[in-house]
């Protein structure tokens, strides 16, 4: 939808969300306004869907999540505006609150899924430009003659090393923040498991006890424990210290007992689950690998539509750093990601109602670079047709580059827009050109099927 009035919605949201003294919380990531309300019954779940610019509402461990689009900053802004939506607020009903929490203790699997999902969205703009600078020092040494002891190639490289290396802040600060604890202690503990006398020290011991050797800049998994145990000892202390004290004795306490118990016993252990992760997928890839990308290709619309695919992050960077690329997950998302849009334009093609049309193409043109959130929530699950157009269409094209060996050498989000993902550092363009085929593969298929499926429902309608 053109032109899109982001003040009528954001008041339309907070009107139906039960007005701004019920919102404690405001955020969005790259496609939804996410909002934490004091009581959730106060919602509108019906009249929420139903506002113009809203593709659609999305509940998620008791955070209600709007998807918007790619505009949604915009969205975004005109709450910042707003004087009656506060960062926390007063609890409206414990036991509505009560019986949200009591919902995420029932669901276990859901919420490791949302918080993993939960603490990489944010920092996937930085893994997709530091990694896409990857593909650009490929081009500019194959093809522009860009020598690798020259400065220009020095800045772009230490750009793309700093994304990886220091890695662990940014999930520190965002998993710290995710789980309501202080990002800021969360980026330390990163910067710390970094510094030069920890990561992959030797022979280093605390107390007598004996620190095994990690290099923490190449695994996600031992900030995402070690932040876990920060949480609660720092909302202990919190709770415990006297308030004229917390200032100086929280966070150094804090940090004293978690940097030794994460470097002693959750750093090894997030290490070694992080190594039996990479080893266990690449066992299934090798047994059956076009098999193996073509289950990712038909069943990413529905991890996306669960909020899982961000979920999938730490298998990347296990496979990364097993063996250098990812023929799998990026691999596999690919083709069903442009599958999306090839679904979305074929809706958008034979649409009857202009809104419905606008929706689709817009939906459609933003898969096709990688986005899929609109295209799942406001096309595909809201017609059924297109979702099954688009997991033909995404298996196919997985089964496809499972067959020749398709792989992704950097982190970014799959789809036409991340092409240079797919050139290999060595300079050969076979990898290259079996993802673009790949990828025009999978939008025909899905475009093809989706049209056939879309006139045939029209034809039974009329």
């Amino acid at each position: 939808m053109a032109n899109k009035d982001y003040k009528a919605i954001c008041n339309a949201i907070i009107q139906v969300s039960g007005g701004g003294s019920n919102i404690t919380n405001v955020s969005h990531c790259m496609t939804r306004l996410r909002l934490q309300l004091a009581n959730g019954s106060k919602l509108n779940q019906e009249e929420a869907k139903k506002i113009p610019g809203v593709l659609n509402l999305i509940i998620q461990n008791g955070e209600y999540q709007f998807v918007i689009g790619q505009d949604v900053p915009s969205l975004y802004e005109e709450f910042t505006k707003c004087d009656g939506i506060k960062a926390s607020g007063e609890i409206a009903d414990a036991d509505a609150l009560k019986q949200d929490s009591e919902a995420k203790r029932g669901n276990f699997f859901n919420a490791i899924m949302s918080f993993i999902g939960g603490t990489f969205s944010p920092v996937i703009p930085v893994l997709i430009a530091g990694g896409l600078t990857g593909a650009v020092l490929t081009l500019l040494t194959t093809f522009f003659g860009v020598a690798t002891d020259s400065g220009t190639y020095t800045i772009i490289y230490a750009i793309n090393q700093a994304t990886f290396y220091f890695l662990p802040i940014f999930i520190g600060f965002s998993a710290a923040t995710r789980l309501k604890s202080n990002g800021y202690l969360g980026a330390f503990l990163g910067a710390i498991l970094l510094y030069s006398t920890i990561n992959n020290a030797e022979g280093l011991n605390f107390l007598g006890v004996q620190v095994a050797q990690v290099a923490y800049n190449s695994t996600v998994f031992p900030i995402i424990l070690g932040v876990l145990f920060m949480s609660v000892i720092y909302k202990f202390l919190q709770k415990y210290v006297p308030v004229y004290f917390r200032t100086i004795f929280v966070p150094l306490i804090t940090i004293l007992i978690t940097v030794p118990v994460t470097l002693i016993v959750l750093g090894p252990i997030g290490n070694l689950a992080g190594t039996w992760l990479a080893s266990g997928v690449l066992s299934l890839y090798r047994a059956v690998p076009a098999v193996a990308v073509m289950v990712i290709g038909i069943t990413t619309p529905l991890m996306v539509f669960f909020g899982m695919n961000n979920a999938a992050y730490p298998v990347v960077f296990a496979l990364l750093a097993e063996v250098g690329s990812d023929p799998l997950i990026c691999t596999g998302m690919a083709p069903a990601n442009v599958a999306v849009g090839g679904a979305c334009l074929a809706v958008a093609l034979i649409a009857k109602e202009i809104n419905d049309k606008s929706i689709a193409t817009g939906a459609g043109i933003t898969a096709l670079c990688g986005i899929t959130e609109p295209g799942v929530y406001g096309v595909l699950f809201t017609k059924k047709y297109p979702l099954v157009g688009a997991m033909i269409g995404g298996g196919i094209g997985g089964l496809i580059a499972g067959l020749v060996g398709m792989t992704q050498y950097v982190i970014s989000t799959p789809g036409f827009i991340s092409i240079p993902a797919y050139i290999n550092p060595d300079g050969s363009s076979g990898n290259l050109i079996w993802s673009i085929v790949v990828m025009i593969i999978a939008v025909i298929v899905s475009f093809g099927v989706t049209y056939f499926l879309g006139k045939r429902a029209q034809a039974k309608s009329a």
